[in-house]
């Protein structure tokens, strides 16, 4: 339960093995390689230094595929293998390569892209023709020839639409000037028409017509009535209808085989990682050489699968200066489960402590508080453990859930509440037993719910300080240890007992003493806390650091937040019940009214209040106790692997 170990490593591989030596690593998935740019052999031999060449033919081939995938699963009219609980379809080995080998799945490319080539041809062939359509059936009315319209001689005649608001005064001032208006018909708020005039005239025409808003229609390319022109476009449309349904007809076809191109896919996607690792390498003229990272439990696996090629070796090798191994955390059992949270907030750093087992059982105590139901708990270990049973891959996330959904039960069952206040309200029988369990109704006794959350939040924090402690003292970092840390630890507690001695809550004698110890550790934050520069400076921030103690006073206010989500989830669940109690009295449906509104009400209300306490809780984490004893920014550990989005394969 610690941050993996990393070994630095160095594969040295012949030209003529280095691809197979490359897969057979990818199918480990053990090991993070390096590009040339990050090896520092390349920065020791700069000759080994060489030009990437990108696999284009392969990048090209997993940009068709996913073209065609997604193209044919629009198309789809039945649903595929992938279900939302086994989003990867298992194939077995005999079936993949089949695939990988054969001819089928690239002759399935080749037809699907020819489909969808045409499916696009046509479709804007039909929007073209229909937004011609749409252009002419103003001018349906219109007698005249478009060619008579184009062998005027000492005329010329206006084709194109007018403004409703301006054709009245258009008219009459083109009729002023002896030019002749035919209105054919309408298009919305506009007018279609036709204006002829003598062509001595027909700039002035065009200048007032221009003014109007008058925008002309050209019927270029077109021959004779117009009614015939609208039939022909109908006809192609109707033609061009037939092919396009024809066209997804096949593509919905060619859409049930959708799976073989997902196979090629995910093939090609493994192949494109392994070639530019292997562009990326550095190389001489005979030799591939392959440095980076391995966990030091997988090297032994490593110099195995390196040790079946002759042309092979791999060696341990020091990590150059300044360079930071990538990160990985080992857990197991239910800690495991808790590197969801930990890996959302981001990788900890190589000289960290890996948090995961340090949180969990507060993470999983605080969503328990602020859901305090036990029905919510035991509705969600149900629900959380059927998606354990049908989900197939990582379920990390379920587990986690369930554990927190235990916490919620305990945390409910000793508040007293179920379903809110439902068995004071429907249940009454039961009231001795939920009594029974309990400890104190936070409805009742809320500054119980108040000390509770300060307590917990005191507690976490000064756990971080004892866990930043004891791993700087594990690093001989002494100094850090004591005055970073060990002298927080004495200060705080101090502040803590002196302040409880104060109010009474502790023996009173006790007050001048910790008041007196905690003086030590003040002049030690005073003078050590800041360790370079000039003593002057160092003094500055040493004031500034005590000063800082408030924060740490806002910091344990936080948990606060713990019990005002307790209290909101049970007020709601109370206002649910109220709601039910009322609507039961309806007559003839009040029953099923009141069971509606109870089932849905508290559903909505588990949903609500558990997205609220994963958020806060999660929170608390991030901001109040990770910053404490963790640096963070460490590289997560990227190994070349075998990926795959559509399939998984059976071996």
């Amino acid at each position: 339960m610690a941050i993996s170990q990393m070994t630095k490593i160095m594969i040295a591989s012949h030209r003529s093995e280095a691809q197979e030596l490359l897969e057979a690593i990818q199918a480990e998935g053990i090991v993070q390689v390096l590009d040339a740019e990050r090896a520092m052999v390349s920065k020791e031999w700069p000759e080994l230094q060489i030009e990437p060449k990108r696999p284009r033919d392969i990048e090209d081939m997993v940009a068709r595929l996913d073209r065609a995938i997604k193209f044919l699963e629009m198309h789809a009219t039945e649903k595929g293998p992938a279900t939302l609980f086994n989003p990867l379809v298992e194939i077995d080995r005999q079936r993949y390569s089949e695939v990988v080998t054969g001819q089928a799945a690239l002759d399935l490319l080749s037809e699907s892209e020819k489909v969808q080539a045409d499916i696009d041809r046509l479709g804007t062939e039909y929007e073209n023709n229909q937004g011609i359509l749409e252009s002419l059936l103003p001018w349906a009315a219109m007698v005249t020839s478009v060619d008579e319209l184009r062998e005027l001689r000492t005329t010329t005649c206006l084709s194109g639409l007018m403004p409703h608001s301006h054709y009245d005064e258009i008219c009459q001032r083109l009729r002023e000037m002896g030019a002749a208006v035919e209105q054919v018909g309408t298009s919305g708020n506009t007018h279609a028409c036709l204006v002829v005039c003598l062509n001595e005239i027909v700039g002035d025409v065009q200048k007032l017509l221009r003014s109007a808003d008058f925008e002309l229609v050209s019927f270029e390319g077109m021959a004779g009535k117009i009614g015939s022109v609208i039939e022909r476009c109908e006809d192609d449309l109707a033609d061009i209808g037939v092919q396009l349904g024809d066209a997804n007809n096949k593509a919905a076809e060619l859409a049930r085989d959708r799976l073989t191109l997902q196979i090629l896919f995910d093939h090609y996607q493994n192949l494109l990682q392994r070639e530019q690792t292997h562009a990326n390498a550095p190389a001489t003229e005979h030799t591939v050489l392959l440095e980076g990272w391995v966990r030091k439990n997988d090297y032994a696996s490593l110099k195995e699968v390196v040790g079946g090629f002759g042309a092979s070796s791999v060696g341990e090798i020091e990590a150059g200066e300044g360079e930071v191994p990538p990160v990985e955390i080992d857990n197991h059992g239910v800690v495991r489960s808790f590197e969801v949270v930990t890996r959302l907030y981001g990788m900890p750093a190589p000289v960290d402590v890996d948090p995961t087992v340090f949180l969990a059982p507060f993470f999983a105590l605080f969503f328990g508080i602020c859901l305090t139901d036990a029905a919510y708990g035991l509705v969600m270990v149900a629900f959380f453990a059927w998606l354990v049973k049908k989900t197939k891959g990582d379920k990390r996330f379920f587990w986690m859930m369930i554990t927190c959904s235990i916490t919620t039960v305990v945390a409910g069952a000793l508040t007293g509440g179920w379903c809110g206040d439902a068995i004071q309200q429907f249940i009454p029988a039961l009231n001795g037993f939920r009594q029974g369990l309990m400890w104190f109704d936070p409805m009742e006794k809320p500054m119980y719910f108040f000390t509770i959350s300060l307590v917990l939040g005191y507690l976490q924090i000064i756990f971080a300080i004892s866990v930043a402690f004891v791993h700087k003292i594990k690093r001989k970092d002494y100094e850090s240890a004591i005055f970073d840390h060990g002298t927080w630890l004495v200060w705080l507690n101090s502040l803590a007992v002196f302040g409880l001695a104060k109010a009474g809550v502790l023996p009173a004698f006790l007050g001048p003493i910790f008041g007196v110890i905690a003086a030590v550790p003040a002049v030690g934050i005073l003078l050590f806390s800041e360790r370079e520069g000039g003593w002057g400076a160092r003094i500055g921030m040493g004031f500034y650091n005590v000063f800082s103690t408030v924060f740490y006073v806002g910091d344990v206010l936080s948990y606060i937040r713990l019990m005002a989500l307790g209290m909101v989830t049970g007020g709601f669940g109370m206002a649910i019940n109220q709601i039910a109690v009322q609507v039961k009295d309806v007559q003839y449906v009040g029953w099923l009214l009141a069971l509606l509104v109870f089932a849905g009400g508290h559903l909505f209300n588990i949903a609500n209040s558990a997205l609220g306490s994963f958020v806060h809780s999660m929170r608390l984490q991030f901001v109040e106790f990770f910053t404490k004893f963790i640096v963070g920014g460490g590289k997560q550990f990227e190994p070349l692997e075998k990926k795959y989005r559509h399939i998984k394969v059976e071996e």
